[in-house]
This record gives structure tokens, C-alpha cells and sequence, in this order.
């Protein structure tokens, strides 16, 4: 699986070289219609194919074929790898070559050249997937889950069994009473362990989010105990008998509360970010306010559409980037480059910057306003002190 620091390398690479050309596959699994799988390599050879027609005889390089024919041999070993997807990062000029599993689902396969490394369906993984925990637990019993994309692993256990009692309540029941007492301080000391599981490895930072599977009856009792820190993390939770749930379908239930939870997130984003753009807030829509407020370091996270692409230009020397289609950069006089599209270098600047990123589906409000918009931490226009310095 791929790393934030990996990722940030990636988005630092760049081909300055006359002849490099960075190639980016995208490869996602398709429901095989038969058991040989042959349709994942006949879609790959006809991914490369097409990318040769596409290329001009300059660009045609004998490093770009080698790479191109890795990727073809890659996809055609593939058989039956259904459960991943992959990521290929490749410039034999640099000698670089790069694989990554991907959890399925995020992207199309896809094949591309190109100066820079197409990491747009890449940029916002982590924020959709986190280092996610699920506890699944009962009154006696509870297991910890550290759920890693498709991978499960149980990292910890804690089981108070129920206490023995005689046959007897005892002179006027006081004997059950006193029993009932004392089984209800177990239960609670059991659920305070928990607690405190949780709490020790959040201080370690072992997961970012948090999915609780439990009895709908022992929920009141369980949230008591939980420290506020950890109240913050919880995305959401199941219900459900202990014994019940195997790791695998604990794991199967947090993907539903995590996925609930990122589409509710997305949609609440949006709406705050437009409302903030409306009222002259902490938000612009439009690729010109969001490429401006980029460079001024105001940015906390951007939303566009997942399928966004527009036309911009890139300064060869100082790197701005503009919606004008100018042939000279307007902050430093260099020429300029034109971009096919402008998240070629506006995806690498989000990542480099930890800049959030967040791709939505086709939205008739953002559509409105140019399919792409961004929240922002601040507005130097709106600094005070800013303004008394100039």
C-alpha cells in the first residue's frame, strides 16, 4: 500500500529532460465474465495501443516502449487478482518504477504520458480511507480491529468473563441483589478497560478513526466511558451480537459506516464551502479564486468534481499557474507552457502542501459555479493585519 511520504515523492517527480515522459496505469479489476480473466490483458493492450497512435514519432522514445511493454506484461499476470487494483508509476529514464494495491473501486483503468505523474484519483485516499480501529464488543468481551484498505488484522483482546454465583439469592433475595451489584461493576470495569485500549493507542496514534459494533443495550453504558478524544473519532456504529461477528464481517460493516460517514462528510463540506463562498467567507468557487487562493498559501481543502478538467498554462520558471491562457507569466515575465489540464499541477501542489483533496460525484450546484471550489483556512484580502503591513 502506498504511503503519504511515498505519494509525496511522487508528486515532487517531474520530466525536465528533452525525451522523459513519466507513464501512470491505473489498473482496476473488471467483473470477469469467464475464469481466464482474459479481458484484463486484451483492455491493457488496448490501453497501449492507442497510447502509441497517440504519441508522435518524437515521443516515441525506446525508454517509453520498454515502459509501456512492463505494464502490458503486468497486466496480462494479473489473472484473477480481483480483490486489488494497482497503481504503476514508471520513467525508465530515471530508472523509476513504481507498484502499488489499491483498494478496488476508486478509478477506471487508465493509461497516461506525461510530464508529471496523474495522481488526481490518487491525492484523496487518505482522506477517504483513514487509519481506521473497529472494536466489535459485549459485557464480557471486546476484540480491536486495525482495518488497513482490504486488510484485517486483530491487534488486541480483552475478555471478564461473567462471575460464578451459588444457587441461592440468599435471606430475602439480598444475597442476589448483592450479586447483581457486583456482576453490573464488572461490566462497567470491562467497558472502562476498553476505554482506556482505545485511548492508549490513540496516544500511540495507531488509528485516526474510530467504528464501535455493539448491542444497541450496552451503547448508553459503553459511550460513558469513552473519553471525549474518543467520541471525536467515532465515525459511527453497528449492532449486534458479539459472538456473531467475525472479523471479517466487522470489517465488512465498517466500510458501510465509513463509506455513510465520507458522503455525509463530502456533502456537508460542499455546503459549507459554497455558503462560505456566497457570503464572502472562508471560501471561493472557480478555478481562477481556487488557483489564487492556492498560491497564497489559504487553502485547507479543495473540492471538485470527479471528472473536472480545464485548460490552463504553467510558468516554466517560477512554477504559477493561471487560468489565462497567456503565452507569459504575469507574475515573473518567463514563458509559460500550456496545460491540457490543470490538475497536471495543481494535484502535485495539494499534495506537496497537505492541502486537502476531496473528489465528488456530478453535483448541479458545483457544476454552477465551475465544478470546482475550495474552503479556505483564511482570506489575506480579510487580514487585518495583513493590510496594515502593506
Amino acid at each position: 500500500m502506498i504511503t503519504r511520504e511515498e505519494l509525496r515523492q511522487l508528486a515532487d517527480f517531474e520530466c525536465r529532460l528533452p525525451g522523459e515522459l513519466a507513464v501512470t496505469f491505473y489498473f482496476h479489476p473488471p467483473r470477469p465474465k469467464d475464469k481466464s480473466h482474459r479481458e484484463e490483458a486484451i483492455q491493457a493492450k488496448e490501453l497501449v495501443r492507442k497510447k502509441l497512435q497517440e504519441l508522435d514519432a518524437a515521443a516515441r522514445n525506446r525508454e517509453l516502449v520498454a515502459d509501456l511493454e512492463h505494464i502490458l506484461r503486468l497486466a496480462e499476470g494479473l489473472h484473477g487478482n480481483q480483490a486489488r487494483a494497482k497503481a504503476v508509476f514508471a520513467c525508465r529514464g530515471r530508472k523509476l518504477w513504481r507498484e502499488f494495491d489499491l483498494p478496488p473501486g476508486l478509478w477506471d483503468t487508465t493509461l497516461s504520458v506525461n510530464r508529471r505523474f496523474h495522481l488526481k484519483p490518487l491525492a484523496p485516499i487518505f482522506s477517504q480511507h483513514p487509519r481506521l480501529w473497529v472494536v466489535v464488543l459485549d459485557r464480557h468481551h471486546a476484540r480491536f480491529l486495525d482495518i488497513d484498505f482490504d486488510r484485517v488484522v486483530e491487534v488486541g483482546a480483552l475478555s471478564n468473563p461473567a462471575p460464578r454465583h451459588g444457587r441461592s439469592d440468599g435471606y430475602a433475595g439480598y444475597d442476589g441483589g448483592h450479586a447483581q451489584r457486583h456482576s453490573d461493576d464488572e461490566v462497567r470495569r470491562h467497558f472502562h478497560a476498553v476505554a482506556e485500549f482505545l485511548k492508549n493507542a490513540s496516544g500511540r496514534r495507531q488509528f485516526e478513526a474510530l467504528v464501535i459494533g455493539c448491542h444497541d443495550v450496552n451503547w448508553p453504558e459503553v459511550e460513558k466511558q469513552l473519553h471525549p478524544d474518543m467520541q471525536k473519532k467515532i465515525l459511527g456504529r453497528f449492532s449486534g451480537e458479539f459472538a456473531a461477528f467475525t472479523n471479517e464481517r466487522a470489517a465488512s460493516e465498517a466500510a458501510r459506516v465509513l463509506r455513510d460517514s465520507i458522503d455525509e462528510h463530502h456533502r456537508s463540506l460542499l455546503s459549507e464551502t459554497l455558503d462560505q463562498a456566497r457570503s464572502n467567507g472562508r471560501g471561493v468557487t472557480g478555478l481562477r479564486r481556487v488557483l489564487r487562493a492556492t498560491e497564497q498559501g489559504e487553502v485547507e481543502t479543495i473540492i471538485m468534481a470527479q471528472e473536472f478538467s480545464a485548460r490552463a498554462v504553467e510558468c516554466m520558471n517560477c512554477r504559477h499557474v493561471d487560468a489565462h491562457l497567456v503565452p507569459y507569466c504575469p507574475v515573473c515575465g518567463r514563458a509559460t507552457r500550456e496545460l491540457d489540464d490543470v490538475c497536471e499541477a495543481l494535484v502535485p501542489i495539494t499534495v506537496r502542501n497537505n492541502i486537502g483533496l476531496v473528489l465528488v460525484a456530478r453535483d448541479e450546484v458545483l457544476d454552477r459555479v465551475g465544478n470546482i471550489a475550495a474552503l479556505l483556512r483564511f482570506r489575506a484580502d480579510q487580514n487585518k493585519n495583513l493590510r496594515a503591513v502593506s
